[in-house]
Order: C-alpha cells, then sequence, then structure tokens
C-alpha cells in the first residue's frame, strides 16, 4: 500500500483539490423532550439520582458479600439497561457516548461495575475504551506478544484483562464498548527499542516529534515503515480477540506543531526524512528525470533552472521530468529550463504534501483492515481543522481526513472554543459537507453536563446546538469520563493496589 499512484494536477486554488493528486482507495425524529421510560429516567436519558444513590448502595453491600444485595443488584441492572436502551431509541442522539481510560487501579473489586454503573446513569450507551495509548497496552501482562508494554505492571496482577473486563461489564449495563487506540503515534517506549529506530518520522531538520511536540509521551512514527505497519497490525488483532463492539483510532495524523511551525511551508517542514518514506517517495517517479528532481528537490527544498538544465542533459532521450500523477504539459517541444521551473517546483512541493498525506491514508487502511475482516466497526477520529490549507502552506498535521473512507465512522473533535456552541456547530457542519452521503459522522465534544468548561458551555448547550443537524446526525460522544467525575479519575490513577 506505501506506492499508490499519485495524480498531481497543474497549479489550483483549493488544498482539496491535491487529492484530485491522490488516488486512493431512517432516523426517528429528534427528541430531546421525549416521555421518559419509567419514573426513574430522566431527560437525555439521564438516570434520577435517586435511582442512581439506590443502585450505588446495592453494589456496596454486593461487594461486601450481601448475597441478597447480589441478586437485587443484577437486577436492577439488567432492568435499568433495558430502559437505557429504550429511552434512546426515543430519544436524540440514538448514540450517545463517553470516552474513558482505564487505570491498573480499577481490578480492584466493584471498580468496572462502579464506572459502567456511572456511565450507564448519565444516558450513555456506548463507551470508548482507551486500549492504546503513551506507548502502553491494556493487554495483560501474560497475553501482550506486542512490543509495547502492558498498562498493568503489578505484581500478581499478570493475568489481569482490564479489557475484557470491561466489555464484560458494560455490555451488561447496556453499553457497547469500542477499543481506543492510538494510531500514528506509538509513543515513548517505542523510541526507546534500539531496532526501531528507523520506524521513527523525522523532518528535514533531523528532527524526531519529541522535538517539537510539548508532550514527551508523543512519538509519531514512519507510516510507510513496514516494521511499524506490522507491529502495530500485531496489536490491533490482539485487541480484536477481546471482540469489543467498535475500533476507534485516533492520532491518525503527523505531530501538531506551534507557533509559525504549525503551517507547513517548505519540505523540511514534511516527515519525509526516514528510509521508508523516501524510497516510497522515489518510486513515485515515472523516469529518470522526475527522479532526479525529486531528489534534488528533497534535498534542497527547491530546484532551479540550472538543475533542471542538467537533469535535462543527463537523459537527453527522455521527455519531460514525469511522476505519478504529473500531467504530461500539452506541448511537444520542451520549454527552456527557466520556463518550466516555477511549475516544476511548485508541483514538485505538491507531491511531497501528498505523499505524506497518503501516508496518513494508507495506515488507516491497513490499521482497520482486521476489524473490517471480522465485522467490526471502526471510526477514525481527527480535528476539523486538520486537512486545512493555510496561505501558500498546509496544516502541519496534514491530516486528510476528508479522503478517509466513508465506510468509517468518523468521529470529529470539534472542540473549538468561543464563548459559546456557534463555533462548534461550525465545525461539525463543515465535516458533513465534506462528507459522502451514508458517512456516519459522530463528533466528539468536550465538557461536562450542567456547567461551563475552559470557556465552553455546558453540554446541554452543546448539544442542542447540533440538534439541527438531525436526522443526519443520530450519534455524539462527549469527552471524557475524567472530565464529569475529576474526583473519581484522580482517586483511580493514584491509588495503591494491595
Amino acid at each position: 500500500m506505501s506506492n499508490r499512484p499519485l495524480n498531481v494536477a497543474r497549479p489550483i486554488l483549493f488544498w482539496r483539490r491535491l487529492f484530485a493528486v491522490i488516488v486512493t482507495s431512517s432516523l426517528l425524529t429528534p427528541n430531546f423532550g421525549s416521555q421518559p421510560v419509567g419514573a426513574q429516567v430522566t431527560q437525555y436519558c439521564q438516570l434520577s439520582s435517586t435511582a442512581a444513590q439506590k443502585k450505588e448502595n446495592l453494589r456496596l453491600s454486593a461487594f461486601k458479600g450481601n448475597q441478597d444485595a447480589q441478586a437485587r443488584y443484577q437486577k436492577l441492572v439488567r432492568q435499568q439497561a433495558k430502559e437505557l436502551q429504550e429511552c434512546r431509541r426515543r430519544t436524540w442522539p440514538q448514540t450517545q457516548a463517553l470516552w474513558l481510560r482505564l487505570y491498573p487501579c480499577d481490578i480492584r473489586p466493584g471498580a468496572i461495575e462502579q464506572i459502567m454503573d456511572r456511565i450507564a446513569n448519565r444516558g450513555y450507551n456506548q463507551v470508548y475504551v482507551e486500549v492504546f495509548y503513551d506507548g502502553q497496552v491494556l493487554l495483560p501482562a501474560t497475553a501482550n506478544p506486542t512490543v509495547w508494554p502492558s498498562v498493568i505492571r503489578t505484581s500478581g496482577a499478570e493475568n489481569a484483562d482490564l479489557l475484557s473486563t470491561a466489555i464484560q461489564k458494560g455490555r451488561q449495563r447496556g453499553l457497547k464498548v469500542y477499543a481506543w487506540m492510538f494510531t500514528t503515534n506509538f509513543g515513548y517506549t517505542y523510541a526507546q527499542r534500539r531496532d526501531r529506530e528507523g520506524a521513527i518520522a523525522r523532518n528535514g531538520k533531523g528532527q524526531t516529534s519529541l522535538y517539537v511536540v510539548n508532550d514527551s509521551s508523543q512519538v509519531f512514527i514512519d507510516p510507510y515503515n513496514p516494521q511499524a505497519k506490522r507491529d502495530y497490525y500485531n496489536l490491533v488483532q490482539q485487541v480484536l480477540r477481546r471482540r469489543p463492539d467498535g475500533l476507534l483510532l485516533d492520532y491518525i495524523r503527523y505531530p501538531r506543531q506551534t507557533g509559525s511551525d504549525s503551517i507547513a511551508t517548505k519540505v523540511t517542514d514534511l516527515w519525509l526524512f526516514s528510509p521508508a518514506t523516501q524510497e516510497a517517495l522515489f518510486r513515485r517517479a515515472l523516469n529518470y528525470k522526475g527522479l532526479d528532481l525529486i531528489r534534488r528537490f528533497l534535498s534542497k527544498g527547491y530546484v532551479t533552472a540550472g538543475d533542471i538544465t542538467q537533469v535535462d542533459k543527463l537523459y537527453p532521450q527522455e521527455g519531460e521530468p514525469m511522476w505519478q500523477g504529473r500531467i504530461r504539459p500539452a506541448q511537444k517541444s520542451i520549454l527552456p529550463a527557466s520556463n518550466r521551473q516555477p511549475l516544476l517546483q511548485w508541483e514538485l512541493w505538491q507531491l511531497c504534501v501528498a505523499h505524506a498525506m497518503q501516508g496518513i491514508i494508507d495506515f488507516i487502511s491497513m490499521a482497520s483492515y482486521p476489524a473490517k475482516q471480522q465485522g467490526i466497526p471502526t471510526g477514525a477520529v481527527f480535528f476539523p481543522e486538520g486537512n486545512q490549507m493555510l496561505g501558500q502552506g498546509y496544516d502541519s498535521r496534514l491530516q486528510p481526513w476528508d479522503r478517509f473512507p466513508s465506510t468509517l465512522e468518523w468521529h470529529p473533535m470539534s472542540y473549538m472554543t468561543c464563548g459559546n456552541a456557534s463555533c462548534i456547530a461550525a465545525q461539525v457542519k463543515r465535516v458533513l459537507s465534506m462528507a459522502k452521503p451514508g458517512t456516519q459522522v459522530i463528533p466528539a465534544l468536550a465538557g461536562k453536563w450542567g456547567q461551563s468548561v475552559s470557556n465552553r458551555p455546558p453540554l446541554e448547550a452543546q448539544m442542542q446546538a447540533l440538534r439541527q443537524f438531525a436526522p443526519r446526525l443520530r450519534g455524539v460522544s462527549h469527552f471524557a469520563y475524567s472530565w464529569q467525575y475529576p474526583q473519581n479519575d484522580s482517586d483511580r490513577k493514584f491509588c495503591r493496589i494491595r
């Protein structure tokens, strides 16, 4: 997949035409105020505080060994799972999900049950459990054949399988459980392996992402590297052995930089300088002239009329320099080098940008393939602004999400802040305008119920702003459990397992 053909056209005004450059492979009426199912369910399908506390009391008694409480607790869980499913069928959005990170402390008896109860109580019917992040994986230490360490490395807990447990306990409460994974961000532990040095992405300044991203846990890989592909493919297969209800691929992009570096304007800004990416780029040449000019452009960042003249002399038997996607000029005779230089330089820049983006598209196709084989839904997480052309440059993330397959769920992180929900709605509207008919778009919102956070309005206000896009929009997710239960999140993060 690393050498798909490109179609690089003549100069164009809008960046999405760049991927003319790349050749790649009934809803119920929205209803916030529907009648609650049973007296215990309030608006947004949330359980009343009284009903939630009753269930929590039973859970506490059950895990203290009270057999009667255990039976009543399980019965109540089943009953409320049915109520939740019925309410969500009648209430927009039909899918409402919450993002969740688990910690080693969650192996304690009753911990997962408490978390999943809280999620269901808030009216969610899906949960995205983070299974690969910061260079570690949520697999048991004794059943982890990947190159990454397990999240749980506590002595005596080597067999703990939090992912399987979360899937089981979530489903009991009417929740679909997705496995949420970092993708091209492999984490710092991967960068520490000497046998993987060639798989790390590098820009033209000799930097890896460790030098350009504030978070040192983030290490981005070369999406063309075959070893990186094999490592990730194996990871996905191991996660899918737990049979989650879906797969969610995050960080499908290049590093996000700051300041003037947030816009890629020259070839040294691009992550093209690792061996596999360069080899794949050189294979896009269709003749020796094309290959020579690609090499010169990559080494200097530009080509001169003198370079073009030299290449013409080196390969007199060839006509125009050609590479995948380049349209052969209409004139039969070759123009002087000075006349051809501006267009050739612009087209070489577009080729390099398109090649970098194609690596991301190919990687997500590879990463999602095992789930596709098993019939497990897969979603792609992205920034709505990650695919923009900015002046003469491109957003440094080079995230061509509008070229992601429409068979994937699209999860735009609609996190913009402007003091109200209008800018969030605008982000979602832009994504919907670019999505092919039938694409399932599930925006991710950041915030809390009932209060503003970080200049973001309450989730109720954000949800109301998105309701205008129904029936095309039938799913929304909220980031994150840790925002809604910050005390519980910090207690779990720093607890000591006994």
